[in-house]
């Protein structure tokens, strides 16, 4: 099992060419993972493809649980919003989020799975971003519900469909759901879980 290495915290990139060359590198797994999986993407193949030593991934990425946990971090940041919108249907917003991201990961069934691998190894073994990529996912999905500020309970309504749509996309990709299968169950789940709440007009 990779591990990750604890003693060797991940630099952050700060120059134009520093941020150049982790975007690369992000490119480069993303490809790999896509065509090979988690297990089967070697480092040493992602430094050539995105043309950076071999050091210079490390320095970035520790171990390939680092790398793919970034993977997502950078997918799902494409989600984020600054400001939450006006939302009249909270239920609707949410499933049209998670059918969209859906969607999107089952395009590429390997690389989704390599991320959500990656991932759950991270937290499995205490990753301190573990927490604050759910926090950063929950965000996500609050303002895909129109919420500027989550209450316990519609906190506790968000972790329910994250729960259940996590459930239903790795049956997606694992080929036991159809498309239109999970579609109709994020819709029926959200519109379960999220129909009491209203959009935040404070």
């Amino acid at each position: 099992m990779p591990r990750i290495a604890e003693g060797r915290p991940a630099a952050k990139p700060s120059s134009t060419e520093q941020k150049d060359r982790h975007r690369r590198i992000l490119r480069a797994a993303a490809h790999l993972g896509a065509e090979h999986g988690f297990d089967h993407v070697q480092m040493n193949d992602v430094a050539k493809e995105a043309n950076v030593a071999i050091a210079t991934l490390y320095r970035y990425f520790p171990s390939k649980v680092h790398l793919f946990t970034s993977v997502m971090r950078w997918r799902v940041g494409a989600y984020e919003l600054e400001e939450t919108p006006t939302v009249d249907d909270p239920a609707g917003g949410v499933a049209d989020l998670l059918i969209r991201m859906s969607r999107e990961m089952s395009r590429t069934p390997k690389l989704a799975l390599a991320m959500i691998q990656g991932n759950s190894m991270s937290y499995a073994m205490g990753s301190r971003d573990s927490a604050l990529d759910d926090e950063r996912f929950t965000r996500i999905v609050q303002h895909a519900a129109g919420i500027a500020e989550a209450t316990p309970d519609t906190a506790r309504q968000i972790r329910l469909i994250v729960s259940c749509w996590f459930g239903t996309l790795v049956s997606l990709l694992n080929g036991r759901f159809s498309m239109g299968q999970a579609e109709d169950d994020i819709r029926a789940a959200c519109a379960l879980l999220l129909r009491p709440l209203e959009p935040d007009s404070r």
